[in-house]
C-alpha cells in the first residue's frame, strides 16, 4: 500500500488540546468489525462488554520529560532538543533529535538550565534520528537522571500548539505506568482510572503487563510513497513470563484478549510463535503494521482516533480493514469526535 491511501482530512478542532476532567469521561465508539455496526457510548462504559476471564494487554510504559530547553555555546542561539534514546549509562550517552538542525555541529557545546546548568558536547551527526550528545556530568548516575528530570518537560507533541501545563505532568502518564523509557505516551491507557480498574477486576477481567517504551517514530513523518521501504525506529519491548501465562491462558480459554492501545497490539503481534501463543519477550522490536496484515492475537482492541498519514492509523485500517476504517473515521468526523493525544476512544470488538 501508499503512503498517500491514508490522507484524509481532520478538521483542526477536532484535535483535543485538553485532556477531559476525569479520565474515563471521555466518548467511546463502540466498531464491531464483523457486523460493522457503530455504537456511541462513554469510555465508563466499557463494562458492559467484557465479563470473568477476559484480559486487558497493557503497557506500563512511562513517560521521562525528554524535552530539553537549552543555548548554544558562545552565540546563546535557543536550541530544543528531545531526548530519544540512552546509548550508555556510563558515558552519559544519548541519542537526540535537536531543533533546529541545521546549527549543530559536532563538538558544539549546549547548555541547560539556569540556576543548575548542565553541559552536553555533541559528539555525531550522522545518525538517522539526528545527533548524539555527551553530557559532561561528573556526579552519580542517579543525580544525573534526577537532574536531567528536573530540568526536561513532558514531550507534549507539537501539534497542540500550547505550552506544557502543570495538568500534563500527571495526564500525559497512564495511571498504571510502572518503566521510565517512553517519549510519547501510549495515548489509549490514558482512559482508564483507578476506580475503573478496579470494577473490570471485580468483573473477572485479567490485566496482563507489558513493557513498549513507546519512540518519536510513531509521530515523524514517513517519508516514503512505498510503505514497504519504509524502516520503522526500533523499540524495547518487555514480556514477562508472568505476562506471557495470562495472555496465553485467555487465549487458551478463548475469552476475550484485548489490546490497549497500537503499542501494546505490537507487542503481542511481536511476541507470538507460530502456534498462536505469546512467549516471553525481552528485546526490540520494529514492527509495522499495515494493511494487509492478519493478526494473530487480539480479537479486540481500544485504541484513539488518530492522525491522517500515522502508523497507528494504518495498523487501526489493519484491523478493520481498510475501507471500513474510512467509512469509520468519516463517521468519527461527522459525529465531533476528539482525535489524537487526550481525544476519544474507540473500542473495536
Amino acid at each position: 500500500m501508499k503512503l498517500s491511501q491514508f490522507k484524509f482530512i481532520l478538521p483542526k478542532e477536532l484535535i483535543a488540546s485538553h485532556p477531559p476532567k476525569e479520565r474515563e469521561a471521555g466518548r467511546m465508539m463502540v466498531v464491531d468489525r464483523r457486523k460493522q455496526t457503530i455504537e456511541h457510548r462513554n469510555f465508563r462504559d466499557i463494562l458492559e462488554y467484557f465479563s470473568d476471564g477476559d484480559t486487558f494487554v497493557i503497557n506500563n510504559t512511562k513517560v521521562f520529560p525528554a524535552r530539553l530547553h537549552g543555548e548554544k555555546e558562545k552565540t546563546g542561539a535557543k536550541i530544543e532538543v528531545f531526548l530519544l534514546r540512552e546509548l550508555n549509562k556510563e558515558s552519559r550517552l544519548w541519542d537526540v533529535m535537536v531543533d533546529p538542525a541545521r546549527k549543530i555541529r559536532i563538538g558544539n557545546k549546549l547548555y541547560f538550565g539556569e540556576e543548575e546548568t548542565l553541559v552536553a558536547e555533541v559528539i555525531d551527526n550522522t545518525t538517522s534520528r539526528g545527533r548524539t550528545l555527551r553530557f559532561l556530568y561528573d556526579g552519580p548516575y542517579e543525580e544525573f537522571k534526577e537532574t536531567l528530570k528536573r530540568l526536561g518537560e513532558t514531550p507534549l507533541p507539537k501539534i497542540h500548539e500550547r505550552p506544557v501545563e502543570p495538568e500534563d505532568d500527571e495526564r500525559f502518564q497512564t495511571i498504571y505506568a510502572k518503566y521510565e523509557g517512553a517519549v510519547a505516551a501510549p495515548t489509549a491507557g490514558l482512559h482508564f482510572s483507578r476506580e475503573l480498574m478496579k470494577r473490570l477486576e471485580i468483573l473477572g477481567v485479567n490485566f496482563a503487563e507489558i513493557t513498549l517504551h513507546t519512540g518519536l517514530g510513531n509521530f515523524r513523518n514517513i517519508e516514503v510513497e512505498d510503505l514497504t521501504k519504509h524502516k520503522v525506529d526500533s523499540e524495547e519491548l518487555i514480556v514477562t513470563p508472568e505476562a506471557a501465562g495470562i495472555i496465553n491462558r485467555s487465549i487458551e480459554n478463548k475469552r476475550k484478549l484485548v489490546a490497549v492501545g497500537t503499542t501494546s497490539m505490537k507487542a503481542l503481534e511481536s511476541a507470538v510463535s507460530i502456534t498462536g501463543r505469546i512467549k516471553p519477550y525481552n528485546g526490540w522490536t520494529n514492527k509495522f503494521i499495515f494493511p494487509p496484515y492478519e493478526f494473530k492475537t487480539a480479537n479486540a482492541m481500544i485504541t484513539n482516533f488518530h492522525l491522517p498519514y500515522s502508523p497507528m492509523f494504518m495498523m487501526v485500517s489493519a484491523y478493520l480493514g481498510y475501507d471500513y476504517a474510512f467509512e469509520v473515521y468519516r463517521q468519527a468526523i461527522k459525529e465531533k469526535y476528539q482525535f489524537f493525544t487526550y481525544g476519544d476512544a474507540m473500542l473495536i470488538i
